[in-house]
Formats: C-alpha cells, sequence, structure tokens
C-alpha cells in the first residue's frame, strides 16, 4: 500500500484477530466499538492511516490514538474508558433537602398545596436559602434517581374491621359459593341496587357520530327525578333479574324479591343471596320476608369488600354501554331502556370467569 510509513505498526496474534472479527458480525456490538476493530484489521492488513480513517469514517489522529492504545493494552484497549461527566453545581446535602421536602406533605412545610411538583419544589429550595438558583428539571433528574414522584397520589383504604379469622372465614365462604360446583337444586344470586340513575333529557338534540366527528352530547340538560334499578346476577349462567323504583325503601326491595321468588324454578331449593351490609338489606320486614320464604339464604361480604359481589361488574358494563350518555325524557323511557338492556343482556348472558387464584390474596 502506498503512503507515509508509521512506526506504529500493527501485528496482531491469532485470538485478537478472531475477536475483533466476532466482533464485526454482532448485531449488538456498539457501532464505534465495531469501527475500530474494523480499523485495527485493515492497520493489520498493512493499509496506512489515512485509507484507513476515510475507510471507517475516523480522523487519522483518531485511528493513531486508538492504534497506540491497542498496542499497549491489546483488545481491551478498543473499549472506551469511563468519563467523568460534568462537574456537579450543587452539593450532595441539595439532593437530600429534596428528598426530604419531597417525602412530606407541603403544608407541613408552611405552604398552602396539595402536593409538590418541581417548579414548587425548586421555588421552596429558594425561598428556605438552602441554594440560590435552581431549575425544576434539576428537581426532576434527582426525584427520578430516588424513584419519587410526590405529584402523583392514589386513594387507598384503611380497614374499619380487622382482618381476622372472621373476615378469612367470610371471605372463604365466598370463593366457595363462586367456585365449587353446585348441586340441582342450589343456585347463587349476586344482589344490589344502583341509585340515583337520572334521565337527564338534554336541551338539544344528542347527534350521532360522523366521519371525523364523535358522538355529540348537548352538556346543558333537564332534572326529571331519579330511579333505583334492583338487579340480581346468576353467577352460573350470567342472567340478571331487575326491576326499577323510583324509591329505595325495604318495601321495594321486598318487592324485588317476591319478583324472584317467582320467577325462579321450584325446584331450587336452596338460593344463596350475596349482599353488601345496607342497612336495608337488615331490616325487619325484609328479616320477616326471608323468614317466610326459608329456600332463600343471606350471605353479606365483608365491609370495604364490596368488589366481591359480582353485580358489581355487571353494573360497570350496564355504566359503559348504555348510561354513559344519560340522555333519557324521563323516568318512564330510562326504565324501559334498563329493562330493554336486560333483555338483551341475557339474550347472550355468561357468567364471569372468578378462580380461587384471584380471589386467594383478599385472604
Amino acid at each position: 500500500m502506498q503512503g507515509r510509513q508509521s512506526t506504529l505498526r500493527i501485528q496482531m496474534s491469532e485470538p485478537a484477530r478472531t475477536t475483533l472479527q466476532k466482533w464485526l458480525y454482532r448485531r449488538k456490538i456498539p457501532a464505534g466499538l465495531a469501527r475500530r476493530a474494523r480499523a485495527m484489521l485493515l492497520l493489520a492488513e498493512g493499509h496506512t492511516y489515512i485509507s484507513t480513517a476515510r475507510q471507517v469514517g475516523l480522523a487519522e489522529c483518531h485511528i493513531r490514538k486508538w492504534a497506540k492504545r491497542f498496542l499497549e493494552q491489546g483488545v481491551v484497549g478498543l473499549s472506551e474508558k469511563p468519563r467523568p461527566g460534568r462537574v456537579p453545581l450543587f452539593a450532595p446535602e441539595v439532593a437530600l433537602h429534596v428528598v426530604k421536602f419531597a417525602c412530606e406533605r407541603p403544608d407541613r412545610a408552611g405552604r398552602s398545596l396539595s402536593h409538590w411538583d418541581c417548579a414548587e419544589l425548586a421555588r421552596h429550595l429558594q425561598s428556605e436559602g438552602i441554594v440560590g438558583s435552581i431549575s425544576p428539571e434539576t428537581i426532576r433528574r434527582i426525584l427520578r434517581s430516588h424513584k419519587l414522584k410526590p405529584w402523583r397520589h392514589h386513594l387507598w383504604l384503611s380497614a374499619k374491621v380487622p382482618r381476622d379469622a372472621v373476615f378469612t372465614q367470610l371471605v372463604q365462604t365466598l370463593v366457595d359459593l363462586y367456585t365449587r360446583p353446585l348441586t340441582k337444586d342450589e343456585l347463587v344470586l349476586c344482589m344490589d341496587e344502583k341509585t340515583n340513575l337520572q334521565p337527564r333529557p338534554r336541551l338539544a338534540p344528542t347527534l350521532p357520530s360522523r366521519p371525523g366527528l364523535p358522538t355529540r352530547l348537548e352538556h346543558e340538560y333537564k332534572r326529571k327525578g331519579a330511579l333505583h334499578l334492583f338487579a340480581a346476577f346468576d353467577t352460573r349462567t350470567g342472567k340478571v333479574y331487575a326491576c326499577t323504583a323510583t324509591r329505595k325503601r325495604q318495601m321495594e326491595f321486598i318487592a324485588f324479591l317476591s319478583q324472584l321468588e317467582q320467577a325462579l324454578p321450584p325446584a331450587k331449593t336452596r338460593v344463596y343471596l350475596v349482599m353488601d351490609n345496607l342497612k336495608m338489606h337488615k331490616g325487619k320486614l325484609v328479616r320477616a320476608w326471608l323468614e317466610a320464604h326459608p329456600r332463600f339464604i343471606c350471605h353479606f361480604t365483608p365491609v370495604h369488600c364490596s368488589w366481591m359481589n359480582q353485580i358489581e361488574q355487571w353494573f360497570s358494563i350496564l355504566q359503559r354501554k348504555r348510561l354513559r350518555i344519560a340522555d333519557f325524557s324521563d323516568l318512564d323511557q330510562l326504565a324501559e331502556c334498563l329493562q330493554a338492556f336486560v333483555c338483551e343482556w341475557n339474550a347472550h348472558a355468561h357468567p364471569f370467569n372468578w378462580s380461587t387464584n384471584e380471589l386467594a390474596p383478599v385472604s
């Protein structure tokens, strides 16, 4: 090869050559490392530094730097050394103050805020005299390194009753009702009420979807009272029994129970009713009715465990598919639409796939 002769001549052993060639065919090798490996192989074949620099896309001075490292350290010398990075502008104590404030409520620090954000934390550090100036982005980097997001929140519920053996027994009873095979004379119904359903007739007609436009709903509406939906969900077939009423008392609940008494076949001699702990479900009139109809056996969900009542899942489907757009002329139309939805659901009813694995953590 033509070109200026250099004192840095690459003489490569066979193991080193094999290693560098493998680097070239690796898919996840860093591009810079593969470029340097190719340069060393070209130099070992007798190429000049100028021609090698053109082929690999590096400056000649850089090729000489890596060739010198390769001669001194071998293959290891082609890897980049750790770089020190930018000199820190703030002392480590600043990060400690940021973490301390982020882990405290703002009102405890004398600020009328519900939660911290990066800009407020930066402003608070400056007002406290900890730093003269600091940017919200610097605060964000500090919080990210400590996995802190004080601007986020989620709700949690403290237990009103102890999670003891009684609680475990209640949960296990419901798990057994939902998962075990039932005999021919058994039935499990999950019951509850969806309350205060308002017709909300709109001041302008609701417009259907158009290309590029969603369904458009008038914001203002009239009030036409409220309706209550009593419903029961068969956990094995998915069938729903429902009725509506303008009030929610023991009388309306007993009327719904009477409707179930007529709708359920006489062969079902043990009907398990899963309900929450509403006072209406345990009133004197309701207890008297249940005593007169002994095939109905009540089971109540533990406190704060209404999610274990499967009717809540069906109510969620009802809300998404029928009640998300509330635009009914009056209570009668709302009641008709609810009954129509129940009929359409029962035409293709299906149970919910609950398993013991899904319910095990609560026990």
